[in-house]
């Protein structure tokens, strides 16, 4: 189980389908794509993005070591690129405000990039315990490359793993 909270329009979570689907880890896994606003949890489901990003994309796809040619997955109509349906299959797209709403499930991963530098340090330490009930253990946690965990109370529970890509292992209840 993969978390992908403030998913936002979904690039995130059809990158990681595109990894879990490359491992061939598709039917093993199911990823929950959340964000507090409805209208770009819509946007995000239909996996329709403009052709313009697919230059962009397709770059990046190939400098993470991509296996396959990323135009494998998704075909061009109108302007607009549309994701393949088996990309979509395994992935639950919902809104969830990460300051009010509480855990929903217990997770492997718990990606949030990028999401907790528009709040305070006290809803940090919120959202960042919210992470922490939600994770199992041994589960990882990446954050953007400007957050930290280790200005959190949090921090004596995990263990970093990857310091420039900001991603932590939970070590301990």
């Amino acid at each position: 189980r993969v978390w992908d909270a403030g998913c936002s329009t979904g690039e995130e979570a059809y990158s990681l389908s595109i990894i879990f689907h490359e491992e061939n880890l598709s039917d093993k896994c199911r990823i929950y794509a959340t964000d507090i606003n409805q209208k770009v949890i819509s946007e995000a489901s239909e996996g329709i993005f403009n052709i313009t990003e697919m230059a962009k994309y397709t770059t990046n796809y190939n400098k993470s070591g991509g296996k396959y040619a990323f135009s494998d997955y998704y075909h061009a109509k109108y302007q607009r690129a549309i994701f393949e349906d088996f990309l979509k299959k395994n992935i639950v797209f919902s809104v969830h405000n990460l300051v009010t709403d509480g855990s929903f499930n217990e997770f492997n991963l718990i990606v949030c990039r990028n999401v907790l530098i528009y709040f305070d340090k006290d809803l940090q330490e919120k959202i960042l315990g919210l992470f922490f009930q939600s994770l199992k253990m041994f589960g990882f946690l990446a954050l953007g490359n400007k957050e930290s965990l280790f200005l959190s109370r949090y921090s004596r529970y995990f263990e970093e793993v990857d310091k420039t890509q900001k991603i932590y292992r939970k070590i301990k209840e």
